[in-house]
């Protein structure tokens, strides 16, 4: 939702004015701010992974206006104070950071909220937001191991130094907060136009930073959030800057560790700062950031296996993301394919199996089930004109709606098929042509996905009523369409139990996909029972894979 440009005094309404700008500026310059990353790794990513972040922090701050504020004791909604607003910004960028630029911005909005979270009284507004940016880049610099000029840190460094003489200009009045922004958004840009001369890769390319390139957009929505006024210019779409261009590879490109670690942490402080030098010994462009015990990591490794066991011994990492520089490097240049499938499985089998069919697979983890940015980044991955999302699960209807609407702003044609099954998603992508006009294979793919009935096994965690009756702890429960039809002690009983019925209304073909601890013979022995009872109907067989459910049924 957008909201007035302005101008806004320095309060909860102007931060969530700030961050819709800032959506919106980076969301036009994310293209632009793509083309020209080169530093400290070619792969095309800074504008999306800025955009990305600040997507989660404006859906965060959404989140709290919609809530009841903390200050609110009876239970309705309100606006929240400044306090609530910002904390609220910052840790939404912190849990949906992005990339080495969006780690970065993450911590730059943490070092905000520290100042303006904590609503010292009596404060004038100029003043208050120059301390804030201060200490915003301070805690930016420090969060990265080891800092480079030329590059985003410089560009907040001198907005910082820029804010703080506005701020403390002399005068019968305080500099207001607008006029502190306006001065901070010209220092970015100032510096930005130099980073060329203070960073080798940039001066070879011939482009200006792509980190503070977004930096600029996004104080210039703090800007124009304050004053009201629109900034003159959008300096992420000035992509060249006066000098040569060499269009050889850099050093960077060419070198350089092969993977990106990125991982949310939950670690005490202690324990962060030994990871920090692991992480240190690993590989480079190491970003730590956050505080309260929940960090983000971020780090350029060739042994990822190796950074994400160290946060394993730090704490817990979650939302454990490895990309590949030569995947991100050959997408970047691949032309865009016409259509593409994106599944999201639960089951490292069954991701591959739809890798195997074409399909970009999403591996969903029990209890994790994937947020919109990551659907969206898979959308994108797939790098497709067109795209067909197959959620697998009832609960990931309103996730997968919301990715694909995000998609079609950045012109790709999606349709979601709502698939609540694995085994749906595959009887869809078996009639899947990419060749075909786009709405007949979305309504091919639907009527397969609909003609699929799904059941599934799973053990019961603890006593509980179902609608076949209470189950116990340790219960075999077997469900049918999503409801528990069967209660079992044993695991083949309940399955033939369950295919008793889903085969009692007809059917043509069985699939089993088995669970990781499931025997083979399990599957030999529901082949038999599917043979012996219907002579016409086929069956195949897969293994799901670790993360899959112990047995999932699919007859069509």
């Amino acid at each position: 939702m957008a909201h007035e440009p302005g101008p806004h005094t320095l309060d909860a309404e102007a931060v969530r004015t700030w961050s819709s700008l800032a959506l919106a500026a980076l969301g036009r310059a994310r293209e632009d701010i793509d083309a020209i990353n080169v530093y400290p790794v070619a792969d095309a990513d800074t504008g999306t992974n800025l955009y990305l972040t600040a997507e989660s922090a404006d859906r965060a701050l959404t989140e709290a206006f919609a809530a009841p504020p903390a200050h609110v004791t009876d239970g309705t909604a309100g606006t929240p104070s400044l306090s609530e607003a910002v904390r609220a910004y910052a840790h939404g960028a912190l849990i949906g950071a992005r990339g080495n630029s969006g780690t970065i911005l993450a911590q730059l909005l943490r070092g905000v909220a520290d100042v303006l979270g904590a609503e010292p009284a009596g404060r004038d507004a100029g003043p208050l937001l120059a301390s804030a940016l201060s200490k915003a880049a301070e805690e930016a610099y420090e969060a990265v191991a080891h800092p480079v000029e030329g590059t985003m840190l410089t560009v907040a460094g001198a907005a910082a130094r820029a804010a703080a003489a506005a701020g403390a200009a002399a005068g019968a009045a305080a500099a207001t907060a607008a006029d502190v922004a306006r001065a901070a958004y010209e220092g970015a840009r100032a510096a930005l136009a130099e980073t060329p001369g203070q960073l080798a890769a940039l001066g070879r390319a011939g482009v200006v930073d792509a980190g503070g390139c977004g930096l600029v957009a996004v104080l210039g929505a703090l800007w124009q959030a304050l004053s009201g006024q629109e900034p003159e210019a959008e300096p992420a779409r000035g992509r060249a800057v006066p000098g040569p261009r060499d269009d050889r590879p850099c050093a960077e490109e060419l070198g350089g560790p092969a993977y990106e670690v990125v991982y949310l942490l939950e670690a005490g402080e202690e324990a962060v700062g030994e990871l920090r030098a692991t992480l240190d010994g690993l590989g480079d462009s190491l970003v730590v950031v956050g505080g309260d015990r929940l960090w983000n990591v971020h780090v350029h490794v060739d042994d990822p296996g190796a950074a994400v066991e160290a946060g394993v011994v730090a704490g817990r990492p979650y939302r454990i993301r490895i990309t590949h520089f030569g995947d991100e490097r050959r997408l970047a240049r691949a032309p865009r394919v016409q259509r593409a499938v994106v599944a999201v499985v639960q089951g490292e089998g069954l991701a591959g199996l739809c890798g195997e069919a074409g399909a970009t697979a999403v591996l969903a983890r029990p209890g994790e089930p994937p947020a919109v940015p990551v659907l969206l980044d898979a959308i994108r991955r797939a790098h497709a004109r067109e795209v067909v999302l197959l959620p697998g699960a009832a609960d990931l209807r309103v996730a997968a709606a919301a990715a694909a609407e995000q998609a079609r702003a950045d012109g790709v044609r999606v349709a979601v098929i709502p698939t609540r099954s694995a085994v749906q998603g595959l009887a869809a992508l078996a009639v899947h042509d990419p060749d075909g006009s786009f709405d007949e294979d979305v309504v091919a793919m639907t009527a397969a996905a609909g003609a699929t009935r799904y059941g599934e096994l799973a053990v019961a965690e603890r006593q509980s009523f179902t609608s076949a009756g209470i189950c116990q702890a340790g219960d075999v429960l077997g469900l049918i369409d999503g409801d528990v039809a069967v209660i079992g002690a044993g695991l083949p009983e309940t399955a033939e139990a369950v295919l008793a019925r889903m085969l009692g209304s007809g059917g043509e073909l069985v699939t089993l996909v088995l669970g990781p601890e499931v025997p083979d013979a399990l599957a030999a022995r529901l082949e038999a029972y599917v043979q012996h009872g219907h002579l016409a109907v086929d069956t195949v067989t897969y293994r799901g894979g670790r993360y899959s459910a112990p047995l999932l049924i699919g007859v069509e």
